[in-house]
């Protein structure tokens, strides 16, 4: 089912990302959790991909394993960065052979070994360039876009980012999720300035549970999240007991999902990590809130 369609449905529902293995050897470790999480039924699931394109092959082979053995909507990731055109048109091709009806288009996170290089020569150098190529090779896919609530961290400012968002979304977007955040105040800003903007398209909140102190030096990296002092107060105190915490950051989580389902959010996007328990967890804490089997 395309997300474009999913996300028409007037009622409450998540969503789970996942990631694929780097090795061969990790494999049927990962694909057995991410069947797991598959098997909790969310709306859709998406499949990541990895820095510099180094996990495309995997990408698809999970995307397709759960669409095919558990009959759940995938959204597979693609990004473009020091990818060719050559290479891109062949992840089309190769993404609509296994039946993937929606994709997430993305520049990609650059390897530390492309950090320094001229980019100036390469065939994509941002994630619109992605989307016109996918809307021009006629292929019928849904495609996703990635925000900032919090300004992308290549940005001037936030007006300067979304000005550049409403030029992806026209470029052929057919909804967006944004990058993690850890209050809901800045996400609920970030859609009036982005309704104001004129961008029209389905925005889902992306939200990930920090189950152990170490996530959130990367949460920071990856997105320059603000960290709220009552999310700070909640690492200093349990970040040194390892299960506390767990537990600690799924309550967080499930508190953030409660507000933005109160406020009128539709469907939630939910980080996974690749951690079935933490998403049953979750699940098992808003099933009468969606209308699941307590």
């Amino acid at each position: 089912m395309r997300i474009s369609e999913l996300l028409k449905q007037d009622k409450m529902s998540m969503s789970f990302e996942v990631f694929p293995p780097k090795t061969d050897s990790a494999f049927e470790g990962v694909k057995k959790a991410t069947e797991e999480i598959a098997a909790l039924k969310p709306a859709f699931m998406s499949v990541t991909y990895g820095a510099g394109g180094g996990t495309s092959k995997f990408t698809l082979d999970i995307a397709k394993n759960i669409k095919d053995k558990l009959n759940v909507p995938m959204l597979a990731h693609l990004t473009c960065v020091s990818s060719s055109k050559e290479t891109v048109k062949a992840r089309i091709e190769e993404m609509k052979a296994a039946g993937i009806e929606n994709v997430m288009a993305l520049r990609g996170d650059l390897t530390p070994e492309m950090e320094g290089q001229d980019r100036s020569h390469w065939d994509y150098r941002y994630a619109i360039d992605l989307i016109r190529d996918i809307r021009e090779s006629g292929a019928d896919f849904c495609i996703g876009g990635a925000c900032y609530p919090e300004v992308h961290p290549e940005s001037i400012n936030q007006k300067d980012d979304i000005k550049h968002l409403k030029e992806k979304v026209d470029a052929g977007c057919d909804f967006l999720t944004t990058q993690m955040f850890f209050d809901n105040n800045l996400f609920y800003n970030f859609l009036y300035k982005a309704r104001e903007a004129g961008i029209t398209v389905p925005i889902v909140p992306g939200i990930m549970p920090i189950t152990n102190a170490k996530q959130v030096e990367r949460a920071i990296k990856l997105s320059g999240s603000f960290m709220p002092v009552r999310f700070k107060s909640l690492v200093d105190k349990f970040g040194d007991n390892p299960e506390a915490m767990k537990q600690a950051g799924i309550v967080y989580a499930t508190d953030q999902i409660i507000d933005l389902y109160a406020n009128g959010i539709k469907l939630v996007h939910v980080y996974s990590m690749n951690k079935p328990d933490v998403a049953e967890k979750i699940l098992a804490n808003l099933s009468y809130i969606l209308d699941r089997d307590a």
